[in-house]
Formats: structure tokens, sequence, C-alpha cells
């Protein structure tokens, strides 16, 4: 195997372009996950069945089909019901709800973990339900799930190749093509593959910063 360093050069601003989509769809797709995720675990914990059953039903469907038949319903089927988005933004949102019902599971542990007494206390003073989630129940119980949460993304990131299924040119999607078009793929697909090592494991330092700094 001859290695080319020419073959680099002439990929590399192929591989900026994809790298800013994969970004975009990671840090878009990450917020979509994080709030939808936060939303299914409080209707979850509603008491009536009228709320909790289509939400779980909706989180189990979503939860247990692939990312990808998913990711082919959005982009193939819903313009067919007059509901068409550009590929890009399809993929950010389906990936994003497919990792919210994750994030909803992991909010849910955070919320049980959550000490009986500091529900009893916030009783006690008489606080509004909304301000008892928002002061004292949900800061406690994110802190405890951040690592779980920044797993997730981690995962995310691994998964935003499926997008080039819906011909979003992300990291992989411009290997590819270039690839094609020259006759070279040992170069930019080790571009690639050591540019997800790196995001992956600054990623990792920065989630352990976060602990660190939520812990103490």
């Amino acid at each position: 195997m001859n290695w080319d360093w020419n073959a680099v050069s002439e990929f590399m601003p192929h591989f900026w372009d994809g790298l800013l989509v994969t970004l975009q769809a990671l840090v878009l797709g990450s917020l979509i996950s994080f709030v939808l995720g936060l939303v299914w675990a409080l209707l979850m914990r509603v008491p009536s069945r009228w709320v909790t059953w289509p939400v779980g039903v909706v989180t189990e469907f979503v939860r247990n089909t692939p990312l990808l038949v998913q990711l082919f319903f959005l982009f193939y089927v819903l313009p067919e019901w007059g509901l068409t988005f550009s590929a890009l933004t399809t993929g950010v949102f389906a990936i994003g709800l497919h990792y919210s019902t994750y994030m909803m599971q992991v909010y849910r542990a955070g919320i049980e973990a959550v000490p009986v007494g500091q529900w009893e206390a916030a009783t006690a003073l008489n606080l509004p339900v909304a301000r008892t989630w928002r002061v004292v129940i949900l800061p406690q119980a994110i802190r405890r799930v951040v690592p779980a949460l920044g797993n997730y993304v981690i995962a995310m990131l691994k998964d935003t190749p499926m997008l080039m299924a819906i011909t979003v040119l992300d990291m992989l999607g411009q290997a590819r093509l270039f690839s094609q078009q020259n006759f070279q793929f040992t170069e930019p697909l080790t571009v690639i593959g050591v540019a997800f090592i790196l995001i992956s494991y600054l990623a990792s330092l920065l989630l352990r910063a976060l602990e660190r700094r939520l812990v103490h």
C-alpha cells in the first residue's frame, strides 16, 4: 500500500466541509435530544394514563426501530404528505428524535435518584410545583446524569454517518464522494477515522471537566 499525501491535501477542503456538517448535525441533534428527552421524562410523570400511555407508545416505537428506517421514512415518505425539508434538517431532527428516547430514560433515572426528602422539603416550604421542579429537582437530577448524557452524545457522533443515506454530505459522505471520483479510498477514510477518534476524545475530556465542575 502506498500512502499518497497529495490525495490527503486534495481531500482536506472536502473534509472541512464535511466536518462542519457533522458538527452541525451533532450539536443541533444533541440540543433536540436534550430538550425533547426532558419533555418525554416529565410527561411520563403526569398522573394521567391519557398522557403517559401515548408518550410511552411513541418513545418505545422510536427507540425500538432503527435510526436508518426513521431517516428514510422522514426523508422519502413525509414529502408524499406535503411535508418537505432539506436533507440536513431531516437528518438533524431524526437523530435528535431518536436519541431523545434514550435521554428520556437517563432523565427519569436522575429524577428518581433525587432523595425523597428534597420533595418533602419543597412541599413543606409550600413551593409551587413549577418552582419545585425548576429550582430543586431538575438541577440535582441533571447533575447526576451528565456522564450518561455525554455518552449518548458521543454515540450520536458515531451515528452521524448514517445521514449519508439521505444525501447529507458529512465527513463520510465527502470521503465517499472523493474516493469515487479519484479512486483513492485509503487516505480519505483514514483521515475521517482519525477525526472521529479526536472528536470523541475531546468530547470525553470536556465531559470529565463538566463532571468535576458539577461535583464541586
